[in-house]
């Protein structure tokens, strides 16, 4: 038998635990050298409970933050002693987002020569804290973010081009911040850990130069379909000042995940610890990996990584329900009758898309079942709108939110 759905959501969740922000920080802030006022900033789906963890280590070492605030998403937001909590929207910027990207700005313009600004910085930053350059509304952020959303772009060309959209990406917290020092403590959310892309790397020089993000909008067919305000940005003149210098420290990551589910489960293999690009072409990598295994050996194979969706209808959905439904239906019929396999794919932030799930559970059954409550899978698909598709099969996966983000992590199970 493969493994149950309970069993594998408690493998899933073995992968989130390990990336439990808080725990994280609180061993990186034993190294961490303070001088100065300290001034704490946190932002990403996972700042409370970095926060949270950083304000307990100060107080232990008797130091006051000169300020402390945390920005987040709705789900993930609740009240944290000693810090502002704002709320602000993701995936699209909000004008949560706009009026914490404002304090945030403030609270830098305060760190002088001496202090330190300490930074904690998870995924879904770079949407949670807009603050607009000169000439940028809020709108056009929002829409530059929807393009690059329904065009398929992946987390770093997205990055790439909102950098040079925002006072604070691409190294311009530092600027924001300086004289003071910086040191930032980083969950990553993105495949490779590339800190110019984790929440739009604001203590990291950029991914691209604006002449690179211009390219790149050319190519992909997007540049007139930008907002006027977003291709003046676009079009200013590089930036001649050197960045200032920050102390980064990776401190969490997608690979660190699926070490720990493959430690907890003796059995399972990592197969992939950078499942990207198009999810239709990563569900046929991981049917391939199920049709590939022989009969009478059984499977339990890990992936990780970040897939994109291109949207092309108006339904409800994200990368994980997707790619969970498209295994299904690539294993239709594609392995012997009666050898049983599940498959989990999961958002470790406990959210896909702009949905109460973080994923979906698939099996032998799902389309059966789908088809029975009248639904159409092709149809659905075709529509984006896996989340329905799921629904009506009762093979979603809803945790919650999970206060942390290391990008998506897959299970596949397999009968001998």
């Amino acid at each position: 038998m493969p493994l149950t759905r309970p069993e594998m959501i408690a493998l899933f969740e073995t992968g989130v635990r390990a990336a439990d922000p808080g725990a994280a920080v609180a061993r990186a802030m034993a190294g961490v050298p303070l001088a100065g006022r300290v001034h704490v900033l946190g932002v990403g789906k996972a700042a409370v409970s970095m926060s949270g963890a950083a304000l307990a280590a100060l107080a232990e070492a008797g130091v006051t933050p000169a300020g402390a605030l945390v920005v987040t998403n709705a789900e993930n937001a609740q009240p944290l002693e000693g810090a502002r909590v704002m709320t602000a929207g993701h995936p699209v910027p909000d004008s949560g987002g706009l009026a914490a990207g404002q304090a945030a700005l403030e609270m830098l313009a305060g760190a002088g020569a001496g202090d330190t600004v300490l930074v904690l910085v998870s995924g879904g930053g770079s949407a949670l804290l807009p603050a607009p350059v000169d000439g940028v509304r809020l709108a056009d952020k929002a829409a530059v973010s929807e393009l690059l959303l329904g065009a398929g772009l992946d987390i770093t060309a997205m990055n790439a081009v909102r950098q040079h959209l925002s006072r604070l990406k691409g190294g311009g917290l530092l600027r924001a911040a300086a004289p003071a020092r910086v040191v930032a403590l980083i969950l990553s959310d993105v495949i490779g850990d590339d800190l110019r892309v984790i929440a739009s790397g604001p203590t990291v020089a950029p991914i691209l130069a604006r002449a690179e993000a211009r390219a790149l909008l050319r190519d992909r067919g997007l540049w007139d379909a930008l907002p006027d305000a977003a291709r003046t940005a676009l079009e200013r003149p590089e930036d001649e000042c050197p960045l200032p210098r920050a102390d980064n420290r990776l401190i969490g990551s997608n690979r660190l995940s699926l070490d720990a589910m493959a430690a907890a489960r003796p059995e399972a293999q990592i197969v992939s610890d950078a499942l990207t690009g198009d999810v239709a072409d990563a569900a046929a990598r991981i049917a391939a990996v199920a049709l590939e295994t022989p009969r009478g050996q059984p499977l339990l194979a890990l992936f990780g990584g970040e897939t994109t969706v291109t949207i092309r209808g108006d339904g409800r959905g994200g990368r994980n329900q997707e790619l969970a439904l498209r295994v299904a239906m690539a294993l239709k019929d594609a392995l012997p009758e009666g050898r049983g396999w599940r498959f989990l794919s999961g958002g470790t932030d406990g959210r896909d898309g702009p949905t109460d799930a973080a994923g979906g559970i698939t099996h032998p059954h799902t389309l059966a079942r789908l088809t029975a409550a009248g639904g159409d899978a092709a149809a659905l698909l075709a529509n984006n709108d896996s989340y329905r598709a799921l629904s009506l099969a009762g093979d979603l996966l809803v945790i919650g939110g999970t206060g942390t983000n290391v990008a998506d992590l897959q299970i596949l199970s397999l009968d001998p």
